[in-house]
Order: C-alpha cells, then structure tokens, then sequence
C-alpha cells in the first residue's frame, strides 16, 4: 500500500475537482453566485462562466446574469457544486425581473431601517 504524496493531499482539497462544474458561491457580503468554474489559483480566486447572482427576498427570486466573472478569494465563505439534476428551488418560490427585486430589496432595507429608528427612539423605555 503506498501512501498519498503531498501533491495528492493537496489536489484533493483544492477547488480542482470543481473545474468546469456549475457552483454556488456565497461571498462575506451576502451575495450569492452560480457559475461553471472555468479556472482558480492558490489564494482560491476564481473564475466563473457564465456567472449569474442569485438575489432572494422573501419567496421572490432574480438571477442577475453577469458574464464572465472573477472572484478574489478573501471573499468567498462556501463553494458548493450544485446538482443539475435536481430543482434548485422550492416551489413556491417565483421569479422575477431584476427591476422588481431590487423593488422588492429597497422595500426590505426600508423595513429593516425603519425598524432599527424605531428601536433606537424607543431606547428611553429601557429601564436597565
């Protein structure tokens, strides 16, 4: 029985099984992005083709298409290949233009703000 060299530890644990296979990439900011994984390097920058963004408000869903795309490692928290051959979605969920999820995004933040303005003028009735 011989034992993996270095190079084979490290081939297995790199993104080179993911090449030229569709991905879901989740970055620190939030965004998620699909693609086929064209190329990456030792700092797991990668390159993904035909590259959309996957953007989710509520059950609402966009995939903004944007090309070609490259992604500076630092920023990338989970790589998962998806399954082609299962729905990605469940089915209640619909889809929609890019212009009115980013209606439905603005609606959301404006939520989440006036929710957070609230709380802070409500702050005096915290009798810690």
């Amino acid at each position: 029985m011989s034992w993996p060299g270095p190079e084979d530890i490290f081939l297995s644990t790199s993104l080179a099984s993911y090449l030229d296979k569709k991905l879901l990439v989740l970055l620190r900011d939030g965004r998620k992005l699909m693609g086929i994984l064209r190329s990456f390097d030792q700092f797991a920058n990668a390159v993904l083709e035909g590259a959309c963004e996957r953007v989710i408000v509520g059950d609402l869903y966009c995939d903004i298409p944007l090309g070609l795309y490259v992604i500076r490692g630092e920023n990338v928290v989970l790589i998962g290949e998806l399954d082609l051959e299962r729905e990605e979605l469940p089915a209640h969920m619909t889809r929609v233009s890019s212009a009115e999820i980013k209606r439905a995004q603005k609606a959301e933040r404006d939520a989440t703000d006036l929710k957070g303005s609230m709380r802070k003028r409500m702050e005096f009735l915290d009798m810690d």
